[in-house]
């Protein structure tokens, strides 16, 4: 029985180790966040919005935190 259920535990880590995300990087963030500037009209407002994805991403590569304005997250790798 023990041996049976030690079996079933070390089954479930193989098979639940490739269901882990990778580590979430700064510059995929800026990419979503530069995605979002592209797709504003206004090319002054665009403009903007991709100085302050460059600055984010700054910010991220020191800190290891994502500020987006409206949340802040972090743990992110800083590459």
């Amino acid at each position: 029985m023990i041996r049976k259920f030690a079996a079933a535990i070390i089954a479930l880590s193989f098979i639940a180790t490739p269901a882990l995300a990778a580590p979430m990087k700064c510059s995929g963030e800026q990419k979503t966040c530069l995605t979002v500037c592209l797709k504003t009209v206004n090319p002054a407002l665009q403009t903007q919005c991709i100085a302050a994805c460059h600055a984010r991403l700054n910010y991220c590569k020191q800190t290891g935190c994502w500020n987006s304005g409206t949340s802040r997250y972090c743990g992110l790798l800083r590459q």
